[in-house]
C-alpha cells in the first residue's frame, strides 16, 4: 500500500530556495529512473516526514493531476536536529523487480551466559516494487554460545529474493565474559595497613 502525496513541480534549486521552502514546510525532492529526465519536486513535509518513517516507503504522487508511483532512496537529514533537508526518489511500475537493503530486526534473549551481537543491520533483497519489505526479523530467543545467525537463516515474505551472502554473519552469538570482582585498591591497602600497625599501648 502506498502513500498519497501531493507534489509540487519546482524550477528553483539551491540552498536559497531550499531554506525558503523549509521554512513554507515544504521539502524538496527529486525522482529520478527508467531514463527519464530527472524530476524535480517539493513535497507536503509533515505528511511526507510521517510517509517516510519506515524503510523503502512506497509514494504515489500526484504531480499536476498525474501520478507517479515512486520509492524513497535516500533522506538527506539536519545533522542536528534530524529534519528531513532532501529527498530522492527512484520512480518504479507494478510488477517491477527492485534492489533495496532492509533492516534486520533482532527479537528474543539467548541462552544463559551467552550474549549476542548484530553484525548486520540490513541485508539487499530484490522484491516488486509494489510489495517491499519494510523490516526483516530474527529470533534468537535461546541461542547458545556459537549458534550465530546469517543472511541464510532470515525467513523471506513470499517473492522476496536475497542477494546478500548467505553466509553473511548477522548476529554472532558467543560466550559472555566474567570479569572477576576486584577489591578496590583503597580498600586493600587501608585494610592492609590495620592489619600491621602495633597494638595500641594500654593507658596507665
Amino acid at each position: 500500500m502506498s502513500e498519497k502525496l501531493a507534489a509540487e513541480l519546482r524550477t528553483e534549486f539551491g540552498k536559497g530556495y531550499a531554506r525558503r521552502a523549509r521554512v513554507a514546510g515544504k521539502i524538496p525532492a527529486v525522482i529520478y529512473g527508467h531514463g527519464a529526465d530527472p524530476i524535480h519536486v517539493a513535497l507536503p513535509g509533515r505528511e511526507t516526514t510521517l510517509a517516510v518513517r519506515v524503510a523503502n516507503a512506497l509514494l504515489t504522487l500526484d504531480i499536476a493531476g498525474e501520478e507517479h508511483l515512486a520509492i524513497v532512496k535516500d533522506i538527506q537529514r539536519n545533522a542536528v536536529r534530524q529534519a528531513i533537508e532532501h529527498i530522492d526518489l527512484l520512480t518504479v511500475r507494478r510488477g517491477e523487480k527492485v534492489t533495496v537493503d532492509v533492516p534486520v530486526h533482532v527479537n528474543g534473549e539467548v541462552a544463559a551466559g551467552a550474549v549476542a551481537n548484530q553484525e548486520a543491520v540490513t541485508v539487499s533483497v530484490e522484491a516488486e516494487a509494489t510489495h517491499l519489505p519494510t523490516a526483516l526479523e530474527v529470533s534468537i530467543e535461546g541461542r547458545e554460545a556459537g549458534q550465530h545467525v546469517h543472511a541464510s537463516d532470515i525467513v523471506l515474505p513470499q517473492g522476496v529474493t536475497l542477494l546478500t551472502d548467505p553466509e553473511t554473519l548477522v548476529v554472532n552469538v558467543s560466550e559472555a565474559l566474567e570479569v572477576a570482582e576486584e577489591e578496590a585498591p583503597a580498600e586493600a591497602a587501608a585494610e592492609a595497613a590495620a592489619e600491621e600497625a602495633p597494638a595500641e599501648a594500654p593507658a596507665e
